[in-house]
């Protein structure tokens, strides 16, 4: 009895006989069902990667550090030893309400066993300085991710520091490493008034000479050239305060003996080369048109005030969400984490003129 001819797309047999070999016709089989399946999933949308859950911790003391300044510190809740961290350093604070905020470390660096922060706040904001200002007393249960630093401290050379207001947080621990390692250093802590600057007078005490307190309305508003006056040859200013102050350092830099300027701001920076482009919504179906002079995060919050975001400078990855279809111009500040199909929406946009598509 005569076999049938085997087909000309089935693998031969492996011993040369003339009939398919059995584990060859499977593994074929099995080819053509994968192939089709992995071909659809190289085309499809990666997730963002999923963040790290947040350390509890607890409010273990809270003091009135100024006019509508509170100073928190914050233990972990089973008492364990905390990550080390440098100046300059920030914690994202998980609120008991979902809200997510970044905050200075302004304690010692070298203390393992707390946190320390400022939060002011932030009349008609997001909520969430009212929150902690409202609601966290000491043994409040809090979320703690990080510490990450994204206004790293050199600590080389002269350094002249300049803070406004609230912007003192970060650069308390800068002082503090300064003056450890011996560095010829200056302070200029700037504000409303004295009652409303945390912390400037404890550290003018601590190091006479070092620290020059100036309260608007004890002189005026002073220049930037004026906050610059201590700026050193060769050396570096750190300056962290509202985004009027560092505009004015950054256009008076050049005409100081300083040779680096690092600047971290309290808000998101100004959108620059922005271009009109549309949000689509894929699960509503609802379409938001981002103007050239807004981010894509404005819009979202203006059509639900529950979206979620923290730094909003495009680093803290809190705000990122999922890219179902178009072409991502990613803007945020870490390259290396971005991932293909999410977009950060405080900062990155798309082409002009052209739609994303969001998971939302």
């Amino acid at each position: 009895m005569s076999r049938p001819p085997v087909p000309a797309d089935i693998p031969p047999d492996l011993y040369g006989r003339d009939r398919p070999d059995r584990l060859m016709r499977f593994l074929d089989r099995a080819a053509r069902a994968l192939v089709p399946v992995l071909a659809r999933s190289a085309d499809a949308v990666p997730p963002p990667r999923p963040a790290p859950a947040p350390r509890r911790f607890l409010v273990s003391a809270r003091e009135e550090a100024a006019d509508d300044v509170v100073a928190l510190t914050l233990t972990a809740a089973d008492g364990s030893p905390l990550r080390r961290w440098q100046p300059g350093a920030h914690i994202d604070l998980c609120l008991p309400s979902g809200r997510v905020r970044q905050y200075s470390l302004c304690g010692d660096p070298a203390d393992t066993g707390a946190y320390r922060i400022a939060v002011r706040r932030i009349r008609g904001g997001g909520g969430g300085s009212t929150e902690v200002h409202d609601d966290l007393a000491p043994g409040s249960p809090v979320g703690v991710k990080g510490p990450r630093n994204a206004f790293p401290f050199v600590a080389e050379g002269p350094v002249l520091l300049v803070a406004g207001g609230i912007g003192i947080t970060p650069l308390l621990p800068m002082a503090r490493e300064a003056a450890r390692r011996g560095l010829d250093w200056h302070l200029v802590h700037t504000g409303r008034t004295r009652s409303s600057m945390p912390f400037g007078g404890r550290l003018a005490d601590r190091f006479p000479g070092r620290v020059e307190i100036l309260p608007d309305d004890e002189g005026g508003v002073r220049t930037a050239a004026r906050l610059l006056r201590r700026a050193a040859p060769g050396g570096a200013v750190y300056g962290c305060g509202p985004a009027p102050m560092l505009d004015a350092l950054r256009e008076a830099f050049e005409a100081s003996p300083a040779t680096a300027l690092h600047t971290e701001r309290f808000t998101a920076p100004p959108i620059r080369d922005g271009r009109p482009f549309t949000l689509r919504l894929r699960r509503s179906g609802t379409t938001l048109a981002v103007p050239a002079d807004r981010s894509a995060l404005d819009v979202l919050r203006d059509h639900d005030p529950a979206t979620p975001y923290s730094c909003r400078q495009g680093f803290c990855g809190v705000c990122t969400v999922r890219v179902t279809d178009g072409t991502v111009d990613h803007r945020d500040r870490r390259p290396g984490e971005r991932t293909p199909g999410a977009l950060r929406v405080c900062v990155s946009r798309a082409p002009e003129g052209t739609c994303l598509e969001l998971d939302l």
